[in-house]
């Protein structure tokens, strides 16, 4: 790091998508941040450690591992780290999760630059977000109790799927599909 760049706050990005990462990581520097980019967990708690970021950007799935044990991490580094969770895989789970863990907010990707810095700052709840008038589906209720499961298991899937009476490779299948909106 320079010595002109101190005075912007730290942010740790944490992603395991390489091009997610390098689209973003300019954008967030164009938003008066100094970024630093981690693609697994063993390397973001290794910056994590070094740079002491006041920010943090974390996917929900870093390759096979959970985002959620960098929460964790980082919350025990400096429980003053403002945290945003990003996720394809958006679940009320791991939501639940990511917040009582220390995140602030949790976003589905795809988000943009100005929507993860408005994230960032934002320190309260909304009290005007909609509630909606419909139901989930079926097929977003099975999505939402897997994870359920998934999380009261620690991420383990051999012992969720025992859990669930299920082969655990269909597990894995239905976990892989991105879940269904309603």
């Amino acid at each position: 790091m320079t010595e002109l760049s101190t005075d912007k706050p730290n942010l740790l990005l944490v992603d395991d998508d390489i091009t997610f990462c390098s689209v973003l990581k300019p954008a967030l520097e164009k938003r008066n941040f100094q970024v630093t980019v981690a693609n697994d967990i063993s390397s973001a708690i290794e910056l994590a450690e070094k740079i002491d970021p006041e920010y943090a950007v974390i996917d929900l799935r870093i390759g096979h591992e959970s985002g959620l044990e960098m929460v964790k991490t980082l919350i025990e580094l400096d429980s003053n780290t403002q945290i945003v969770m990003l996720t394809g895989f958006a679940s009320i789970a791991t939501a639940v999760e990511a917040i009582k863990l220390g995140a602030i907010h949790y976003l589905t990707k795809p988000a943009n630059a100005d929507e993860i810095v408005s994230a960032l700052y934002k320190n309260e709840g909304d009290t005007t977000v909609s509630i909606s008038d419909s139901p989930l589906s079926v097929k977003r209720l099975e999505w939402e109790h897997l994870q359920k499961v998934l999380m009261q298991h620690d991420g383990n899937i051999s012992a969720a799927a025992r859990a669930l009476n299920m082969h655990r490779r269909t597990l894995q299948r239905k976990l892989e599909k991105h879940p269904v909106n309603n």
